[in-house]
């Protein structure tokens, strides 16, 4: 009688008719929460466009009714907000929510498991196909495992359940071949129960969306591993064009006027490539001379965590992959063969100002960030001044506290790779795959192009896609 009457409000707390798949999932989730066992994870996967954001936002709609708690987790800043932005309920990210910072004393710079001292709480984490699983032995947080901390968070707490969202065609984390949080082998590895389901049919207000329904056919040819050419469907729908290079320019400023630096994103396959993208953006529709400015948006690309104060209100530390606009420019120096800026950022994912030092090299730098070597030249550069103190260990201390050591990392944001697309959703993406433009497809490309298609909330384009990607009506 119970689990009817949760099912009934999950339905009515959907906001439309569900689907079959919607239906069976909301259903098993009605006895998840009935049978309030502690020892079970639920597993909801499904295609873009199936409704799995309806779905949470009708089991955190029903949990508040049903006055339970609950609390919804992202692995990145920008997947927080994404979130938050569609369920009208504050979203954090798994690290802010699960790790502590050590105190000095401690050690600098250390992050160890928090203690959930939590009660009855449903944890419900979206884009779960981010979270890794693969440690090593530099992590400062906790065991360095991201997916096994956040499984022993939620179930040390008392009677706390956890429900991993995503969508396993999905890109998988840096340096793994699956995403860990969504693959049932690797969950049953924890000894837990594990409820699981999966959403396919695409709802009836997503069928006009040319971007979902040409993302559903590559999504059905990555389930089945048909390693051929997609046929992008144009011609039929609206949102999904085709460009050349030569109209790239003219289409890009278009969508700046009507959606803004915020609602608009190159997806490309390379650092290079989104350094040549960046750079012609700042000079031939911005106008920037300057190597930068105040008005650029600018994306993190190495964790820092020694900027922010430990107890602040912000996320705890600046993470590789947030967003910042460049508020104010102060203090150009030059320090141990590379140059610096003092500049005044806005997170806006976080809606937090931050006063940091700047490592400028890194702009035009082909490297995801400063390569290994050249960083440690820079850590023996810093530690000479250092040399006076007495001990290595303090020393070494002393450098990773460095105001210039520790500079924050940083790279335009207008052209970004798909890994640091991942998890954020804008108006307009524009997708030019670069040296992915090729005969051969792979899973791996597959994966790629139908993440890069599903950052889209209103329109895709197509940059200089040869025409073995279309039907010969949607030829140039």
């Amino acid at each position: 009688m119970r689990e009817t009457i949760i099912y009934n409000n999950l339905c009515k707390n959907l906001g439309n008719i569900p689907t079959d798949d919607q239906s069976e999932a909301l259903k098993k989730i009605a006895t998840y929460i009935c049978e309030d066992k502690n020892d079970v994870i639920f597993l909801l996967t499904g295609y873009a466009g199936t409704g799995k954001t309806s779905v949470i936002s009708a089991v955190v709609k029903t949990l508040d009714l049903l006055r339970m708690k609950s609390v919804l987790l992202a692995p990145t800043g920008r997947a927080a907000k994404v979130l938050a932005s569609y369920i009208g309920k504050q979203a954090f990210t798994i690290h802010k929510k699960i790790y502590r910072q050590k105190s000095s004393k401690d050690g600098m710079g250390s992050f160890v498991l928090d203690r959930n001292i939590g009660r009855d709480i449903y944890f419900i984490v979206d884009e779960s196909s981010m979270i890794s699983n693969t440690g090593t032995e530099n992590s400062i947080f906790g065991s360095g495992k991201l997916l096994e901390d956040l499984v022993e968070f939620v179930y040390t707490g008392t009677d706390c359940k956890l429900i991993l969202v995503g969508d396993s065609a999905q890109l998988p984390p840096v340096g793994s071949n699956l995403s860990p949080a969504l693959d049932t082998g690797e969950l049953a590895g924890f000894g837990f129960g594990l409820i699981r389901s999966e959403l396919r049919q695409v709802v009836r207000q997503s069928e006009s969306s040319g971007v979902l329904m040409n993302a559903t056919a590559v999504r059905l040819q990555i389930a089945s591993n048909e390693l051929v050419h997609p046929k992008i469907d144009c011609r039929n729908y609206k949102d999904v064009v085709r460009i050349s290079g030569a109209e790239l320019i003219e289409e890009l400023a278009d969508s700046y006027g009507a959606c803004g630096l915020e609602g608009t994103i190159i997806v490309v396959n390379s650092n290079k490539q989104a350094n040549r993208y960046n750079q012609g953006i700042r000079n031939r529709i911005f106008f920037r001379e300057e190597e930068i400015c105040p008005g650029d948006i600018i994306m993190v690309v190495k964790n820092n965590y020694n900027i922010l104060e430990e107890d602040g209100e912000g996320p705890g530390f600046i993470a590789n992959g947030d967003l910042a606009e460049v508020k104010r420019i102060r203090k150009y120096e030059e320090r141990y063969g590379l140059r610096y800026a003092e500049m005044t950022l806005l997170f806006p994912d976080y809606n937090f100002e931050v006063e940091a030092k700047v490592m400028l090299d890194v702009l035009h730098l082909d490297t995801p960030s400063l390569p290994p070597e050249k960083n440690s030249e820079l850590f023996h550069l810093v530690l000479q001044d250092y040399i006076h103190i007495k001990t290595r260990k303090k020393q070494y201390q002393a450098v990773r506290e460095d105001k210039y050591f520790n500079a924050l990392q940083i790279k335009f944001a207008y052209a970004v790779t798909c890994h640091k697309a991942q998890g954020g959703q804008w108006e307009r993406v524009f997708i030019d795959q670069g040296m992915f433009n090729r005969n051969e497809i792979t899973l791996d490309y597959l994966r790629w192009f139908y993440t890069a298609l599903t950052r889209s909330t209103d329109r895709v384009y197509l940059v200089n896609f040869n025409d073995k990607w279309f039907n010969s009506g949607d030829r140039f």
